[in-house]
């Protein structure tokens, strides 16, 4: 009973870290000039995509599909 707490709380923090860093990484893109993408803090190039922008979405993308595990994990462990 005890492990399933902890495995619990552990979950919820977890969720919640994976929650701030999707938040940050979506506010990273540069979408016309919106945003922190925006503000300098993802270079972009003359000639289409910038690497570090490919990166970037690909990243996201692990985090999205992170995020979206833990919370079907979470809502089968709570219910």
């Amino acid at each position: 009973m005890l492990l399933v707490a902890f495995t619990q709380v552990g979950l919820v923090f977890f969720h919640f870290i994976v929650s701030i860093a999707l938040i940050v990484l979506v506010l990273l893109h540069s979408g016309r000039e919106a945003g922190l993408g925006g503000m300098g803090f993802v270079p972009t190039s003359q000639g289409g995509t910038h690497i570090v922008e490919r990166n970037l979405t690909r990243v996201t993308i692990v985090v999205a599909t992170v995020f979206t595990i833990n919370t079907v994990l979470l809502f089968r462990i709570l219910e």
